[in-house]
């Protein structure tokens, strides 16, 4: 067997069994222990993260995760992971601490120079931006693997009116506008709520279980289709200005219609609990939208314009 062969089989191995002595090694590679010391201090060499346990019944540990045996990519592929990471970047917390920066030097190491100089090029010219967000999710991992593992979890949760203990199962979670979000079935209403993770303060992991009839792409899909619980009809006339901004929101785009050369409208069924959110949106388009139903959003522009008019004449 070639040295090469054996180094990556000697990976594999160490994958697998995790805790393992010279004497191990040697009697499965059929090696003297001395070359199994130095093909193991080549390993740890090349940045596998070997732990060396002395004394008389030590032996060698893999830390942290198992590690990957050599991969090999064309070059579709490597723009495509270098790309990947981008759709990332913009996060100020990621799953499971990932280094972006180190597994891109990593693989940038090893490619040739003509692959790294479009790498360059395309990284000048092409981007997955998101929204830059100042607020951190600090338990992004542990709703991941408490998802992985269907643990019911304890937190505390601070909404936009007051801040309660919440007893939840996720379901996983996304990520949307560069804010982290977790669909879980909240047990205190006995239905699956969507929760920012952010505003979550405190977190503590029960170990009890719950299995959920749907995962979380389920869920994702089904809020695609999904039908309103209580329909109430939204219909509100544009400007041009008015068509271009509702065109950007993907909860709007699909309802929008052109209905002369620079008048538009939106006519579309929303659910009553989401009254307040499309009030607020569009009275922040001002004079661009006209609501003319229902008149819960009309009432609703109406009494924050007045306020703030008292706010600024007072």
């Amino acid at each position: 067997m070639s040295k090469t062969k054996l180094l990556f089989d000697l990976i594999l191995y160490i994958n697998s069994v995790q805790s393992f002595t010279a004497a191990d090694v040697a009697q499965e590679f059929h090696i003297s222990i001395r070359t199994a010391h130095r093909y193991l201090m080549e390993l740890s060499e090349m940045g596998v993260p070997l732990y060396t346990e002395p004394g008389r019944n030590g032996g060698y540990r893999l830390l942290h995760n198992r590690v990957l045996p050599p991969i090999f990519f064309n070059e579709n592929e490597v723009f495509a992971i270098f790309f990947a990471f981008q759709s990332l970047k913009y996060y100020k917390s990621l799953p499971f601490e990932i280094d972006i920066q180190s597994v891109s030097r990593k693989l940038y190491a090893y490619l040739p120079s003509d692959t790294r100089t479009k790498i360059d090029k395309l990284d000048s010219v092409l981007s997955f931006w998101n929204k830059k967000r100042g607020l951190s999710s600090p338990f992004l991992k542990e709703i991941i693997e408490a998802s992985l593992e269907n643990n019911i979890l304890d937190i505390k949760y601070q909404s936009k009116d007051s801040t309660r203990n919440r007893e939840i199962s996720p379901l996983g979670v996304y990520s949307y506008d560069g804010f982290w979000y977790m669909p879980a079935m909240d047990f205190s209403h006995g239905e699956i709520h969507v929760f920012r993770l952010d505003r979550i303060l405190e977190l503590k992991n029960t170990k009890k279980n719950y299995a959920s009839a749907i995962n979380l792409n389920h869920w994702l899909e089904a809020q695609s289709t999904q039908e309103p619980r209580e329909a109430v009809h939204l219909y509100a006339e544009l400007t041009r200005e008015g068509i271009r901004q509702c065109m950007s929101q993907p909860w709007l785009e699909p309802h929008v219609k052109i209905t002369g050369e620079e008048q538009g409208c939106v006519d579309m069924y929303i659910d009553k609990s989401e009254l307040a959110y499309v009030s607020a949106f569009f009275l922040q388009l001002g004079t661009n939208a006209k609501v003319i139903k229902p008149q819960e959003v009309i009432d609703y522009i109406c009494k924050q314009l007045q306020e703030t008019i008292l706010h600024y004449s007072s």
